[in-house]
């Protein structure tokens, strides 16, 4: 059972959004395909699979998740199972959220949440831009001309 103490020293270390991960001998991670910001070109679009890999440093035995919001934080576009993970003394942990055929209705700035132990501890910005065949962004009506 984890004590307040525990959940207090546990420190986040780094979020990587990425392709897929895989574990290699030696318990090493393997990522691939690492991105802050996802480009098509066109909405909706559905990601076959990705991976949110969140790193730990602390004590104890903690309870994580990861839920991915609308840009207007209404809306949960996916929710994680909630996830188990250990960190021994003086270690470090590795916490891997897989997620499959995830909708994203439109362009914008979508919040990516970390959870641990029922509470937030960390939310980083997903991006997904429209472009056009051509990879230019389509016009946007509200700028103003430069001239």
């Amino acid at each position: 059972m984890k004590t307040a103490e525990q959940t207090a020293k546990l420190q986040l270390v780094y979020t990587i959004f990425c392709d897929d991960v895989r574990l290699e001998v030696g318990n090493k991670l393997s990522l691939m395909g690492v991105f802050h910001q996802i480009v098509v070109q066109q909405f909706p679009v559905t990601l076959l699979k990705f991976a949110v890999v969140s790193q730990w440093r602390g004590e104890g035995q903690h309870l994580s998740e990861v839920r991915i919001l609308t840009p207007d934080r209404r809306h949960a576009v996916v929710l994680a199972e909630p996830s188990p993970f250990e960190v021994a003394p003086g270690g470090v942990a590795n916490n891997i959220s897989f997620f499959f055929n995830v909708e994203f209705p439109a362009p914008g700035h979508y919040r990516v949440q970390t959870l641990v132990d029922s509470s937030l501890a960390d939310e980083q910005e997903l991006t997904l831009i429209h472009v056009d065949a051509s990879g230019s962004p389509p016009p946007d009506d509200t700028s103003e001309a430069v001239n």
